[in-house]
């Protein structure tokens, strides 16, 4: 079930990564939220998790922090994010600091399979589009389960992808800062989840947010290429390499074998 990488390559992978998503590139190709299904989709995870004012929850690849923003302002919960790039995180930092939550909300730098908090202290994890990226998931989810209350929660959205696998081209190293190449069937992420004493207590097909983003990234590409080219060559995009990945992964999702869910699950009391 969980693919081996050297620590070599688990490194490469992880960094690249987060360079990848601290990247002006993708503010110009994804906005502030960087997953499918946007505010609307983090809202219902919101929901599933039965977040509530005075709460503690972590947000693991937390980004630029749109979402831990969301939820300390809607929601009244208390949050800290944990990204591996120390530039996003000053970003982040920065960020908050404009819209005057940063008695709400934090920002560490920090991997998630070593998650730089303590033990039992939280009420939820949440984690975004990033759990399929990420080289050792059994250890990441050990650490979800570790960082919570018992009767905590965990939510996770994410790509998933046919038993069958992704076409080679979206296997590699690009796939994996596309944040699908090592994406799993749903029954793989739930029993990930299961082996770190998570129990599933709900999922939520999403393929449909997964197709919007893919389309939104297209136009947006194509109407920056005609309106700011000179954007897209600071931030170092490549038109029709980019173009050539969205159409494979569009065809991939409107044929199945790629797809997003919501997975929530709970600690043992």
């Amino acid at each position: 079930m969980s693919t081996r990488h050297s620590p070599a390559d688990a490194a490469e992978i992880k960094n690249c990564c987060a360079a990848a998503y601290g990247n002006d590139a993708m503010a110009l190709l994804l906005g502030e939220s960087y997953h499918p299904g946007g505010q609307a989709l983090t809202e219902r995870l919101a929901d599933a998790l039965d977040l509530r004012a005075g709460q503690r929850v972590v947000d693991v690849a937390a980004g630029p922090g749109a979402t831990a923003r969301l939820l300390a302002a809607q929601r009244g919960v208390s949050v800290d994010g944990i990204e591996l790039n120390d530039s996003t995180v000053a970003t982040a930092q920065a960020t908050t600091a404009g819209a005057g939550l940063t008695q709400a909300v934090r920002f560490h730098t920090g991997d998630a399979e070593r998650i730089p908090l303590p033990d039992a202290e939280f009420d939820s994890v949440i984690c975004e589009c990033a759990f399929c990226t990420f080289p050792d998931k059994p250890t990441a989810a050990a650490e979800f389960a570790r960082v919570l209350r018992p009767g905590g929660r965990v939510g996770i959205t994410d790509v998933t992808v046919h038993p069958d696998g992704l076409p080679a081209e979206l296997a590699g190293l690009t796939g994996w800062v596309a944040c699908i190449a090592d994406a799993r069937p749903l029954s793989d992420y739930i029993a990930i989840l299961d082996a770190a004493g998570l129990r599933t207590l709900h999922t939520q097909r999403h393929d449909e947010a997964l197709r919007s983003m893919i389309d939104t990234i297209e136009a947006r590409l194509k109407l920056l290429r005609m309106t700011a080219p000179d954007q897209l060559i600071a931030a170092g995009v490549d038109v029709d390499a980019v173009l050539h990945y969205t159409r494979l992964a569009a065809h991939a999702a409107a044929t199945g074998t790629l797809g997003y869910a919501l997975i929530t699950a709970e600690k043992p009391r």
